[in-house]
């Protein structure tokens, strides 16, 4: 299995156990208001606004624990470079993880229009921009697995 592949491989499980985890722990943190109210907006606000630096912090500290187990496993390092290939496949990756939240927006809007409540839809956005990183990931990984 080449690195790009096993970075693939750890990018998604770090990704899907981050959004579990803050999942479970903003759940605990659910307003039982009204679902119109102030405070579900303010509650959604909050998630999507704390989820993104997580996500971010959450990544960048898996990556580098990834690098420094890598190379004490394999002995050899990053590699540095991109070729043509590499882009070729980050960039259809990127393709396939728009093409799955833009799928979850239109759904999201959807819930909308029959009359489900906002909250549903927040959570439909949540979902969507989880399952498009996972997209992306899995994408890499089959890219790099069949060539392109």
């Amino acid at each position: 299995m080449s690195y790009q592949e096993r970075r693939a491989i750890v990018s998604l499980f770090g990704s899907t156990l981050t959004f579990l985890l803050y999942c479970a722990y903003m759940l605990t943190r659910y307003p039982e208001v009204d679902a119109y109210s102030a405070e579900m907006f303010h509650f959604w606000g909050s998630f999507f606004l704390i989820l993104i630096p997580v996500s971010i912090i959450a990544k960048v500290i898996i990556q580098i624990i990834f690098v420094i187990i890598n190379a004490i496993i394999t002995r050899e390092d990053d590699p540095e470079i991109m070729d043509e290939r590499d882009k070729l496949i980050e960039l259809k990756a990127m393709r396939n993880a728009l093409y799955a939240f833009t799928f979850g927006f239109l759904v999201a809007m959807a819930s909308l229009v029959f009359d489900m409540t906002p909250p549903v839809m927040f959570a439909i956005f949540v979902c969507s921009g989880f399952l498009a990183g996972a997209v992306s990931d899995i994408s890499e990984f089959y890219f790099y697995r069949r060539g392109v």
